[in-house]
């Protein structure tokens, strides 16, 4: 018996688009969609349980490119021995699903690229304020925090000066996304990590990316038909 039970393709992408549809559009700091329920329980079960360790790291410069080595892309090796990788892979790569994220954040989706990431953040990590660079046509973050202090580990938003302005809550299986500009300051301030901080970054990204290794379908162009 596999556990957990994986759900079929269609229903993540119908589930998926169902939060999508329902967001909640905020103008401050910068333009944002607020989501909740983002992806089917089994899903967030699947993940929470997959086999990867978080990685050790010592001191960083609170950027995750000082790790590149250690991190968790739902790469196609990934999702040939995964299989709620893989169904979630093939759902955000579904037409309707592109078609939905294009007119939701007016980007041009076609001809790019999916990009996933299985973020496990331990005690000592922290991100510098950054904005996101514009070979991301768009950036979103599922949060799948547990345990006491997980209310504490949401994204920390900062205005254009960089001052700190507020921090999103971080609930379980709700999400953000925004377009990357030069005013989506965010990043996560140093705090202790008691336990794993786990979340998911889902991008498309331009045809132009370099690390092809870190796309889930190097080979397929995200389409819109």
């Amino acid at each position: 018996m596999n556990y957990p039970p994986v759900p079929e393709v269609p229903e993540i992408a119908r589930h998926f688009i169902q939060a999508v549809s329902r967001s909640v559009r905020a103008e401050s700091p910068y333009v944002h969609w607020k989501l909740t329920d983002v992806l089917p329980e089994a899903v967030c079960t699947g993940i929470l349980t997959l086999p990867i360790a978080p990685p050790m790291l010592g001191e960083t410069d609170g950027t995750r490119d000082t790790y590149n080595d250690q991190r968790t892309f739902f790469t196609p090796s990934l999702r040939s021995k995964f299989p709620t990788c893989a169904a979630l892979a093939e759902a955000l790569q579904l037409p309707e699903v592109a078609r939905l994220m294009a007119e939701t954040c007016d980007i041009e989706a076609a001809g790019s690229y999916l990009r996933m990431e299985y973020i496990q953040d331990t005690d000592g990590a922290w991100l510098q304020p950054h904005h996101d660079i514009p070979e991301k046509l768009f950036s979103m973050v599922i949060y799948l925090l547990t345990g006491p202090d997980a209310k504490d580990w949401g994204t920390d938003i900062y205005d254009a000066d960089r001052r700190w302005i507020g921090r999103s809550s971080g609930e379980f299986n709700s999400g953000v996304i925004f377009v990357p500009g030069p005013a989506t300051w965010h990043g996560f301030d140093p705090r202790p990590i008691i336990g794993v901080r786990r979340l998911m970054e889902i991008n498309y990204v331009k045809p132009v990316w370099r690390d092809r290794d870190q796309l889930a379908f190097p080979d397929r162009p995200i389409a819109l038909a």
